[in-house]
């Protein structure tokens, strides 16, 4: 039997989730809550009160 000499290259589809999307959001998500930190510590309380 013959193995192939050419490997199909995979082309990744521009949505969805995938390594490198989910790696941004994570990021993202990340600054969002530390500026939320900072911005709690700013004002002396927290921005959602009851």
């Amino acid at each position: 039997m013959l193995e192939p000499t050419l490997i199909p290259k995979r082309k990744l589809p521009r949505y969805g989730f995938h390594t490198h999307t989910e790696r941004l959001n994570g990021r993202v998500a990340m600054l969002g809550f530390i500026a939320l930190l900072v911005l709690e510590f700013k004002l002396g309380h927290g921005v959602i009160s009851w």
